[in-house]
C-alpha cells in the first residue's frame, strides 16, 4: 500500500507517516520511485499508536511496544501502571470538578469565607508542590 493510500485509509497526513517512520514506529517495505510503500498491517500499527497516544503513552513508550517487524509486544506491567495513573488523574479531576461546582453555588458571601473553598485551595497548593517535587526527582 503506498503512502497516499495509507494516509487516505488511516486519516493521518503523509507527514505524520513520515514522522512515525523517522521515530521508528513504522517501517516502509520499499519505495516505488519516490513513494513509500507499507505492508497491509500498517493500519493495525497506526491504530495501536493512536490507542497508545489516547492512553497517554509517549511515542517512545509506544515504540517499545512494537517489535522490529511492527507486531505488538505490549508490556502488561506498563499497561497496569498507565491505568493506575489514569485512575489517579480521573480521581483528581473529579475532585476539582466537585470543587468548581461547589464554588459556583457556594452560599458564603465570598470564596475567602467558604471553608470548602479554602480546603480546595490548600489541596491544590499541596498537589502542585507534590508534582513539582516529583519532577525534580526524575
Amino acid at each position: 500500500m503506498d503512502i497516499a493510500e495509507v494516509a487516505r485509509r488511516s486519516g493521518l497526513p503523509a507527514s505524520t507517516l513520515r514522522f512515525y517512520e523517522e521515530k521508528g514506529l513504522v517501517q516502509t517495505l520499499n519505495r516505488q520511485g519516490e513513494r513509500r510503500r507499507f505492508a497491509p498491517q500498517i493500519l493495525d500499527q497506526l491504530a495501536l499508536i493512536s490507542l497508545g497516544q489516547s492512553a497517554g503513552f509517549s511515542l517512545d513508550e509506544i515504540r517499545l511496544m512494537l517489535t522490529s517487524n511492527g507486531e505488538a509486544n505490549i508490556d502488561r506491567q506498563a499497561l497496569l501502571a498507565k491505568a493506575a495513573e489514569l485512575d489517579a488523574t480521573s480521581k483528581r479531576l473529579r475532585a476539582i470538578s466537585r470543587g468548581l461546582k461547589h464554588a459556583a453555588a457556594c452560599p458564603a458571601p465570598s470564596h475567602a469565607e467558604c471553608p470548602t473553598f479554602q480546603r480546595l485551595l490548600k489541596d491544590a497548593a499541596a498537589s502542585a508542590h507534590a508534582r513539582k517535587t516529583s519532577r525534580k526527582k526524575t
